[in-house]
């Protein structure tokens, strides 16, 4: 019998919790202070920069709707997500998350027209930090982007807007939006992006979302809708299903970064070619509850990174190595 996750719906049961204030600063973050970032690793030694972005941890409240700089204990959960999914990233880079002032899980709830105030206000502070980063701390080195779910709806957010000048496009090893859609038409109406077509392309998007087979609606992927995608086991993006076999390990972690559970071979997968969604194929709703309430029964989303740890792990090496190399060839 698999084991579940349990340091994970713990850590998400508090999330639900969280009790919040309205956001009053209207000045832009100082990311020059250290404590507006999560991690600042100005100090290790290494070839590239992990830029990460931050899931959602704040719950909001029904008059807040972005969480506040001043809210400690949503900045500690903050961190937490943020060790969930360190490791995959930042082994051999330094790593760099900012705070910013995410939505809150409320914000979902609302129609699209009315979530984008307080997704623009978020992103605001995503680029206040990145192009503070990128001014004082970058000096050329090659960036992984990164984010899940909130955060890589902020990181394609940023590819679009700071990585349309060429000198910073060139940077890119790749950005690992997992957990959000990007379309074609959006890559159309953004000509310098570009989506992943095998496991060791540089300078490309990266991204998927899991659920089981019947799913056909959910809020990364609207029904109606067909999102570009890659499968993290076997990097193909067409429908050539990859077995369980291939998955060379599924790492279920807890808000000190610490792996608690590891299963290899946990699961396969597919994608549909119909909504572009990774139908993840030897798990079931009942082992992985979605969790939150803004996911139905079958949307994997929570464990997007979790089934797919080490195949993600290892491929991040895999770019990185192959952007490295192009640099000196």
């Amino acid at each position: 019998m698999k084991r579940k996750p349990a340091a994970l719906f713990l850590a998400l049961a508090l999330v639900l919790a969280l009790a919040g204030c309205n956001v009053s600063e209207e000045q832009p973050v100082p990311y020059g202070q250290a404590e507006n970032w999560a991690y600042l690793e100005t100090e290790k030694t290494a070839a590239a920069d992990v830029f990460f972005l931050c899931p959602t941890v704040y719950g909001g409240t029904a008059d807040s709707y972005n969480m506040s700089l001043e809210d400690e204990a949503t900045k500690g959960n903050f961190l937490g997500a943020i060790n969930m999914e360190k490791d995959i990233y930042g082994q051999n880079a330094r790593f760099f998350a900012p705070y910013y002032r995410q939505v809150g899980l409320n914000t979902y709830l609302l129609p699209p027209e009315e979530r984008e105030p307080y997704l623009s206000a978020a992103y605001e502070d995503v680029k206040d930090a990145f192009s503070y980063y990128l001014e004082h701390y970058n000096e050329g080195r090659p960036i992984i982007l990164a984010g899940f779910s909130q955060g890589a709806d902020m990181s394609l957010r940023l590819l679009k807007d700071c990585f349309a000048r060429e000198e910073v496009n060139d940077l890119l090893v790749a950005c690992y939006a997992i957990g959000w859609s990007i379309t074609q038409e959006e890559l159309e109406a953004y000509p310098h992006l570009r989506f992943a077509s095998g496991e060791d392309d540089t300078g490309v998007i990266v991204s998927f979302n899991s659920e089981s087979a019947d799913v056909t609606d959910s809020v990364m992927i609207p029904a109606g809708t067909r999102t570009l995608a890659i499968n993290p086991l076997n990097w193909k993006t067409d429908g050539t299903p990859a077995g369980k076999e291939e998955n060379l390990g599924a790492c279920f972690t807890d808000y000190g970064g610490n792996i608690v559970t590891e299963i290899p071979q946990l699961t396969g997968a597919y994608l549909d070619p119909v909504r572009g969604a990774l139908k993840v194929t030897d798990v079931t709703p009942e082992e992985y509850p979605p969790v939150l309430p803004t996911f139905s029964e079958g949307i994997y989303h929570l464990y997007d990174y979790q089934f797919f740890y080490r195949n993600l792990q290892n491929n991040v090496e895999v770019r990185l190595n192959a952007y490295l190399a192009s640099r000196t060839a």
